[in-house]
């Protein structure tokens, strides 16, 4: 028998496997195991790319219960999870992918896989829905889970097959957070409560400007950006801090020249011209 055989041998009899013992058959019987294992998540694998989803789990756990020594066991355990994130079963397919994660540490490739479906899901979570208040009214909190998956997973893995379709999500996810905060700023300026509108409006630029910028960026986040701008030279009109309305309405015309809210701008600055201030 080759060293490498009897490893195998050794190995899956420390474990308990059925059927191994010191005879000539032993490096059969290992390759059997596999070869049983391989067979069974085949035929759950079936029933799962014909979305039989029930059954596919079923047959999933039995690989799992039946061949746990075996890759097959650990292949198993992402399906089941993917069963119940393609059933929309959002909460139990991040619970399915956190315990593959700390249960198989050392497998690099899988456990980066189970951290971009575990972002997908929490930003699938994100309620959307014709029946709610508008997104920018709505409570933040899941938008604020999936920024926070999204930007752990890219800072993790910058050059992932995945990480493309990550900042894409990442994109729309900042664009939700910068528009509630424009929302809250506009409450507040409604309210003549100018210092609070600034501070919100400051904290959207700060923490999200940058990345609505950044190359590969869509237009859509630069003219969120410009939004942002504008409503921040309005609100210094109305605390008549003038080179600071001048300072906002400029960074628009110069960094933002085709985006809509240009016109804006330029206007506003044309009325400070002819003000004298």
């Amino acid at each position: 028998m080759r060293p490498g055989s009897l490893a195998i041998v050794l190995l899956f009899g420390l474990l308990g496997v059925p059927g191994l013992c010191g005879c000539e058959g032993e490096a059969k019987t290992a390759l059997g195991y596999t070869d049983s294992a391989k067979r069974a998540y085949d035929a759950a694998m079936e029933e799962y790319r014909t979305h039989n989803w029930i059954q596919a789990q079923t047959l999933l756990r039995e690989v799992k219960r039946k061949y746990s020594y075996s890759k097959y066991a650990r292949l198993a355990e992402l399906r089941i999870a993917d069963a119940d994130y393609e059933q929309e079963k959002y909460p139990e397919a991040i619970h399915e992918y956190k315990d593959f994660i700390h249960s198989h540490r050392s497998e690099e490739e899988d456990v980066a896989y189970a951290r971009s479906r575990i972002a997908e899901a929490t930003y699938s979570e994100i309620p959307d829905s014709f029946l709610m208040p508008a997104e920018e009214e709505r409570d933040q909190a899941s938008v604020a889970d999936a920024y926070k998956e999204i930007k752990s997973y890219l800072a993790d893995y910058p050059a992932a097959k995945e990480a493309p379709k990550m900042r894409e999500l990442l994109t729309q996810v900042i664009g939700r957070l910068v528009k509630h905060e424009l929302y809250v700023a506009r409450f507040y300026l409604r309210k003549d409560n100018f210092e609070a509108a600034v501070s919100r409006i400051e904290y959207a630029l700060s923490n999200y400007g940058g990345a609505l910028k950044a190359p590969g960026g869509s237009g859509h986040g630069g003219d969120l950006v410009a939004e942002a701008l504008v409503l921040l030279g309005q609100t210094y009109l109305r605390m008549h801090r003038w080179p600071d309305a001048r300072d906002a309405f400029q960074a628009v015309v110069r960094g933002f020249e085709r985006s809509p809210f240009a016109v804006e701008a330029r206007n506003y600055l044309v009325f400070l011209r002819n003000q004298g201030v």
